[in-house]
């Protein structure tokens, strides 16, 4: 009820209530709640006759959508669609006639997002329950897997349990602990020397600072980030072969050198997220973005990969090529056939790496 002023009465009583009569307005209004600056929707004025009958504009729209749960868990089981040979080589000449650093970062964003979704269970492969076992067990993991390194660090790690066990180690011994894992002479040195370093200047601790970390023998750039991101949860660049190759691929740089190649891609990804990606960038690697024929056809990145057709495109084919524990569910995620039996030969074959026909790993990590 809102006071009105009637005009044009007298004095008195009975002007007095004249005067101040109480007037209904015939169409009430209701306004809504404004919304931020910057969004579409802008604040509007509604009659109070019009939401009875009706839904708002917005909310008519809003009606048929899913919940965010249940939008997040179609976007992530919905198989995604390959690129035609048209959009593939429309991004790849993009990318070679140098990419704008804007339209770059969104492409790497979307592929940020495909590689959180696919890779759900990434994580460092190597086994470990100190930060010292981690350094000992990266140290060996160069020029083989870590499948053969959580072979050997059993014995190794019951046998040599801190860093001052390493510094008094007999050579012999170590060497022929360590001899599967390949070079084993020189790895044996390194962890003679990391643990002599560690007890005479860090009182047997490992060190948490990068500086510090590359100035222990055998340790670099790359083992040094793989302990800091995994050990002590300090965001790190993991640029090792399956890193460096894979970004290189993608068109996220062109860099070679491995700490080029770390800067570059951290400007790209927000440092919170450094470790993790390390991680599900490798797991796209060794499972499904192989180094001589890539499975194209099955991999989840294809719309936003620049070099989509290195490998075999269709998806029956490229399913044979898909590694891993998780193939099942790569392969869904794909939209590839997952009755396919995997092929029966390493696409990346172990061997090579323990035989050192690889010796990128090796210059990647070099003190």
């Amino acid at each position: 009820m809102v006071p009105h002023r009637v005009a044009g009465r007298g004095t008195g009583a009975r002007g007095a209530a004249c005067r101040y009569a109480s007037v209904t307005p015939a169409v009430p209004t209701l306004r809504i709640r404004r919304r931020p600056r910057g969004t579409r929707r802008c604040a509007r004025r509604r009659t109070a006759a019009s939401l009875p009958g009706s839904l708002p504009g917005w909310k008519r729209r809003d009606a048929g959508r899913l919940p965010v749960a249940a939008r997040t868990l179609a976007r992530v089981t919905t198989p995604r669609r390959l690129p035609s040979r048209a959009a593939a080589a429309k991004l790849a000449r993009r990318v070679a006639a140098g990419e704008p650093a804007l339209g770059r970062a969104r492409r790497v964003g979307r592929m940020l997002r495909e590689l959180a979704e696919t890779h759900p269970d990434a994580h460092c492969e190597l086994d470990f329950t100190t930060p010292y076992e981690l350094a000992v067990a990266t140290i060996l993991s160069a020029q083989t897997t870590d499948v053969r390194v959580n072979e050997v660090t059993p014995k190794l790690f019951a046998r040599y349990r801190a860093a001052a066990d390493y510094a008094a180690a007999d050579r012999t011994e170590l060497e022929e602990l360590i001899r599967s894992t390949g070079f084993y002479r020189n790895k044996a040195t390194s962890l003679i020397g990391l643990g002599a370093a560690v007890v005479e200047k860090h009182a047997g601790l490992l060190p948490h600072t990068l500086d510090e970390l590359v100035a222990l023998p055998g340790i670099g750039r790359k083992t040094a980030n793989v302990i800091l991101g995994n050990a002590f949860g300090i965001p790190g660049i993991t640029v090792d072969t399956h890193f460096g190759r894979l970004v290189r691929r993608w068109g996220w740089t062109a860099e070679e050198d491995p700490v080029k190649v770390e800067h570059a891609v951290g400007a790209l990804v927000p440092k919170r997220d450094w470790t993790i990606v390390s991680h599900e960038v490798i797991f796209h690697g060794r499972r499904v973005c192989h180094s001589r024929k890539p499975a194209c056809g099955a991999c989840t990145l294809a719309a936003d990969c620049p070099s989509y057709g290195t490998g075999p495109t269709d998806p029956a084919q490229a399913a044979v090529l898909v590694k891993g524990p998780s193939r099942e569910r790569l392969l869904r995620l794909a939209g590839a056939p997952d009755d396919v039996p995997p092929s029966g030969t390493p696409v990346d074959a172990p061997h090579a790496l323990v035989a050192g026909a690889d010796q990128v790993e090796a210059a990647m990590d070099v003190p």
